[in-house]
């Protein structure tokens, strides 16, 4: 037997994109808000890393490093 899963519900930000592209739109368009929302999710990853770097004094020598151990490891 099989259990239902249950879905959360849509959040505001879910709505408003069905909202948005409920509209029929061009390939240009669907395109611009596409790059829109890569951009914005590229920035607030970039600025939590940075917080992150800082908060735990984490210097480039260290990436560096852990990239060479892992990159030894494949």
């Amino acid at each position: 037997m099989q259990t239902a899963t249950t879905v959360p519900p849509l959040n505001d930000v879910q709505l408003m994109l069905l909202r948005l592209f409920s509209r029929d739109m061009s390939k240009t368009e669907l395109d611009a808000i596409r790059a829109m929302l890569l951009d914005y999710y590229d920035r607030a990853l970039q600025d939590e890393v940075q917080k992150v770097i800082k908060e735990k004094k984490i210097e480039r020598s260290t990436f560096e490093e852990k990239l060479n151990q892992q990159q030894r490891s494949r």
